[in-house]
């Protein structure tokens, strides 16, 4: 059904929302998000939105997810749908492949640029801007009279352009203009700001509905990011509470919560907002809380536990013996299966088994693994950052520049250096002088607090744990000597895997050993693994590391030094990946390499 539709028609005493979600980068992380979706359907969404990634680079795993959310879930879904990268044939295809797939709601877009390009160039004049694919839509019999379109609304600007904002309410309105029927906004935080912006939407004679975008923060680093990303505007005050609590995971995620709630209702009450979208991150726990709280779902939240006595008492603090029997035979019998479910596998689990994810570094069966945007793109290199190089030397100065904080960012590591491996600093310096160059690693912790600012994650009250590990790209000859150190002096404690962009693989990690490098000891949980490192995550990370070669490469012309240079590292180098399982001592990993 169209979404315009279900807008006109719905109750408006009971607002509506969407949940939004990106193709997982794993096949587990996709069956995982299959599970997830099924549980947050039974909170009646209105619709679920499916990102389309940059470049149309998800463009098979976007229609496939989209397809079972409409067809097998019976969930009205709302595909996006870029221009970048896209020729007409290109786009008649995709809405074509939507179409067939019972899909009527398009949520139209621009798009990020290309990968490996700083600025967005369209491949076909016809598709410039979002404008562009509504009026294409619009243009046919044919799909305007089957598809519904939404398109971008920006209260805090465009982060791509430095356009006032009347020239972005002109472009917003020659949008709806076109044929759009409804609008979805870019996350945001500032509601005072919004409320101002949707007056001056409305001033402009758009009448459509418009739908705010809104994120509970996860974690604090993750919100740093995606703000800075999206060029969101943040209030002082949010940044003020955030101070004292963003080494604490779990009161970050709280105060997220409790965030999102305070802002969707003022939107419902002072902005006469019918409706919103939700980015869920593919990650469900949140977001049901915030619905929970404001009791939107027509779900009764758990009763707390109450006495079993033969007679109740007015307080509802008791329960007959037949009542609790009752309450529990049906209680059990309503909940969700999790047969699916490949992560955690318990049912108390299912929902929050994945709620301290850590980036490309944590569980590859998570629908959240990886260091995605809100959209599920690994984020752009800037152009130009690192100069010329021409030789090999040139590369490792690049890398020891970075390690002695002349330079704030690598191509495999976008933000300056964490204060985590400043303490392991001599040790990496050392192997990048080797022309072992390091793109990765932890030092080895045992059982700091969980509100210590280097090391600390999670609830407060707990202990965190962490093994060491170092991944570096280096020569097929280099990988020879690790295998036969790891075969004469590893002694079972040493796992290591190593790969080329050939698709060549060594290591002595079986398909299924994982190993938890990072986890956490909490009051009233089991213990939770947020670091994991097994085979199917290394080969997902070495694709993506050695995509970064390619990318580097083609900021400069063919038969270049530079260009030479950079492909010639891309076949010629391996990513290895090494794991010492004696954290009890925090030098175990750099004497096993140096000595």
């Amino acid at each position: 059904m169209k979404i315009i539709d279900k807008i006109a028609g719905r109750d408006a005493s009971n607002p509506f929302y969407f949940f939004e979600f990106f193709p997982p980068r794993t096949d587990q992380g996709f069956e995982n998000l299959l599970s997830r979706i099924s549980r947050l359907a039974a909170l009646k969404p209105l619709a679920v939105s499916i990102t389309w990634g940059a470049g149309g680079s998800t463009r098979d795993r976007s229609l496939d997810l989209a397809g079972i959310t409409q067809k097998e879930y019976h969930i009205d879904t709302l595909l996006h749908l870029t221009c970048t990268n896209m020729l007409q044939g290109m786009v008649d295809d995709a809405l074509n492949a939507a179409r067939s797939r019972g899909i009527q709601n398009i949520l139209a877009l621009r798009g990020d640029p290309p990968k490996g390009k700083e600025e967005w160039i369209p491949i076909d004049p016809r598709f410039q801007h979002g404008v562009d694919l509504v009026s294409y839509i619009r243009s046919s019999s044919q799909l305007s009279s089957h598809f519904c379109i939404g398109v971008a609304g920006y209260p805090d600007g465009h982060p791509d352009t430095s356009n006032d904002e009347d020239i972005e309410l002109d472009y917003l309105k020659a949008k709806v203009d076109a044929g759009a029927d409804f609008i979805v906004t870019q996350l945001f935080y500032d509601v005072d700001q919004f409320l101002r912006w949707k007056d001056k939407v409305r001033a402009k004679g758009i009448t459509v509905p418009i739908i705010p975008g809104v994120m509970p923060i996860q974690t604090y680093s993750s919100f740093l990011r995606l703000i800075k990303l999206c060029g969101t505007s943040v209030p002082e005050q949010v940044m003020q509470d955030l101070e004292p609590i963003k080494h604490d995971d779990q009161l970050v995620k709280d105060y997220g919560v409790a965030l999102a709630v305070t802002m969707i209702r003022r939107l419902t009450t002072e902005g006469e907002i019918p409706g919103v979208h939700f980015c869920t991150l593919n990650l469900e726990k949140s977001v049901q809380r915030v619905l929970e709280t404001l009791q939107w779902t027509g779900i009764v939240p758990p009763p707390h536990n109450k006495l079993i006595d033969d007679h109740t008492s007015p307080d509802g603090l008791t329960v007959t013996p037949t009542t609790a029997s009752k309450d529990a035979k049906y209680g059990l019998a309503a909940l969700p299966s999790t047969e699916k479910e490949v992560g955690s596998g318990e049912l108390n689990n299912a929902a929050s088994w994945d709620d301290f994810p850590n980036g490309r570094f944590g569980d590859f069966k998570s629908p959240a693994y990886g260091n995605q945007d809100p959209w599920g793109n690994v984020a752009n290199l800037p152009p130009g950052e690192w100069g010329n190089p021409k030789a090999i030397d040139d590369l490792t100065h690049i890398f020891l520049d970075y390690l002695n904080s002349k330079s704030q960012t690598t191509p495999f590591s976008l933000e300056p250096l964490c204060p985590e491996s400043i303490k392991i600093l001599s040790h990496l310096k050392k192997l990048t002088e080797r022309g072992w160059w390091t793109v990765g690693s932890q030092p080895a912790v045992d059982g700091a607090r969980s509100d210590d600012e280097v090391f600390g994650w999670g609830p407060r009250c707990g202990f965190v744990f962490q093994k060491g590990f170092v991944e570096f790209f280096c020569e097929e000859s280099d990988v020879d000597v690790i295998e036969k150190r790891v075969e004469d002096k590893g002694k079972g404690w040493v796992h290591w895997f190593a790969a080329n962009s050939k698709g060549d693989f060594r290591g002595n990690v079986a398909d299924d050993d994982r190993n938890a490098v990072t986890w956490g000891v909490f009051p009233g949980q089991e213990i939770i693994q947020t670091t994991i490192i097994e085979r199917e995550s290394f080969l997902s990370w070495k694709d993506e590391a050695f995509s970064i070669w390619s990318e580097w490469a083609s900021y400069y012309r063919p038969g270049s030094e530079e260009r030479i240079l950079l492909d010639g590292v891309k076949t010629g180098r391996w990513l290895v990946s090494i794991v010492h399982h004696d954290y009890k001592d925090t030098e175990a990993l750099w004497k096993f390499l140096f000595e």
